[in-house]
């Protein structure tokens, strides 16, 4: 017993002395040929600082500006994130001055300080990108994927859904969603289907007359006036029985882009589009108006969805507490990032609400969607405006498989971070015109306010 008690406090020694000398020649700044691979050499985390904020926007087809944003720190590692599609950098750049100098592990922290300046829809994009960012330098610190962070993952894989081109001939357009599923292997389908589709035929639709087309973009659908008959409900249906009649009754279909009808005829369609099982009809009407959402959810039978444009948790509780809605899709580069997304979707699991998640920018925003969602048990799927875009998947390199998007999957990486990188001569190739690549941005170092919000 005394030897096998010598040989333990032996061993115990070793491994002191051994994490010691580790420990010691870190903090030096020394080099080893052979630390643990979960050793971060290039970094100590509480002396990290964020140095700058760099930006090159890339553009899709559309177009649809997607602009990156580049956080960089004193220690060499850097983080990527993305304001939202459509949206400008500068929501990311007058943030700059804020985060100049902290330490960029404190991600909660540096979010409380900066979520201020967020707004719904494209306002939020700035604070989300540098959300995202944060948890990619985190990663990269401490050799840990970002889904790990959140608590690990539910799934290994991600299951994408996707709009599809419209027709306004309903056999075209079936067979274009037929080629979705068994052509690209999607499992899970959406159209949009909104009232222009047949509105060139009289009687299909009321309409105002005394809007001008400025006037009719920016009034909420309620006070447009614009209903749809019981003949334009007829024949959209004919669309939807169409794409039935090519993908079957099995994989989900999702709907888009009603048009901005009134409530009724809202109600109106949900009950017409019933034997078609649609898996939810989207963006019926402002998210805003909760109570006229929960109308509109007790009498239709068709699920009823929104979420893209809300920022930040409280104004999804809202809708998931009235049951204003039976489902809910953030956009993670708008509700406030990885983590609050994360919360957005935890909150909803318990009022029973499931998350689909919208997308629609580069590779870089949707790994910080595949990671969100595989760490979020209510996590449906996640969509993807991208596949028809050739160059979208090698806009990155390393870590990620091509294409990104696999049969109606996305594997969920395991390298540290969001775990891709730039491919830079691709990137470079669809830059915004007159824009550069991460260019040095100082005048955004200084930029300050009372930004207190009390007195």
């Amino acid at each position: 017993m005394r030897n096998d008690h010598r040989q333990l406090l032996d061993r115990r020694e070793v491994l002191k002395s051994s994490a010691a000398a580790l420990g010691s020649s870190l903090l030096m700044g020394e080099t080893m040929d052979a630390y643990p691979k979960g050793v971060n050499t290039n970094s100590r985390p509480s002396d990290l600082k964020i140095t700058d904020l760099r930006v090159a926007t890339i553009v899709k087809p559309g177009p649809s500006p997607c602009p990156l944003i580049r956080i960089d720190t004193n220690q060499g590692v850097s983080g990527l994130g993305e304001v939202r599609d459509g949206a400008s950098p500068t929501y990311a750049l007058f943030l700059k001055s804020r985060i100049l100098g902290e330490n960029p592990l404190q991600i909660d922290k540096i979010f409380r300080k900066i979520k201020q300046f967020g707004g719904h829809a494209r306002q939020g994009g700035g604070v989300c990108a540098i959300e995202m960012a944060l948890w990619d330098i985190a990663g990269k610190v401490y050799n840990a994927p970002v889904y790990a962070m959140l608590g690990g993952k539910f799934r290994d894989k991600i299951r994408i859904y996707a709009d599809t081109e419209e027709s306004k001939d309903p056999k075209i357009y079936a067979q274009r969603m037929k080629e979705r599923k068994e052509g690209m292997g999607l499992t899970w389908l959406k159209m949009d289907l909104g009232v222009e589709m047949v509105a060139d035929t009289p009687g299909t639709v009321t309409n105002p007359s005394d809007l001008n087309q400025w006037q009719m973009s920016q009034l909420p659908h309620p006070f447009l006036a614009m209903e749809v008959t019981n003949k334009g409900i007829a024949m959209l249906e004919q669309y939807v029985a169409a794409v039935r009649d090519a993908v079957g009754m099995e994989v989900p279909l999702s709907m888009d882009h009603l048009g901005h009808l009134g409530v009724k005829s809202i109600i109106r369609l949900g009950k017409a589009y019933e034997k078609y099982n649609l898996s939810w009809m989207e963006d019926v009407i402002p998210w805003t108006y909760t109570d006229l959402l929960k109308e509109i959810s007790d009498e239709s039978p068709t699920p009823i969805l929104t979420g893209e444009d809300i920022y930040l948790k409280e104004p999804f509780r809202v809708l998931c507490e009235t049951h204003a809605v039976s489902k809910i899709h953030p956009d993670l580069a708008t509700s406030g990032g990885i983590l609050e997304t994360h919360k957005i979707g935890d909150m909803a699991e318990e009022y029973g609400v499931p998350m689909a998640m919208h997308f629609a920018g580069t590779p870089v925003c949707c790994m910080a969607n595949v990671h969100c969602a595989a760490a979020t048990q209510n996590f449906l799927a996640l969509e993807n405006h991208s596949l028809d875009v050739p160059w979208w998947s090698s806009i990155v390199q390393e870590g990620v498989s091509t294409p990104i998007v696999n049969h109606g999957w996305i594997a969920v990486p395991d390298r540290p971070g969001l775990g891709v990188t730039l491919n830079e001569d691709v990137a470079r190739q669809h830059l915004a015109p007159g824009t550069g690549y991460f260019e040095p941005t100082p005048q955004w170092d200084n930029e300050r306010s009372w930004d207190r919000l009390w007195s």
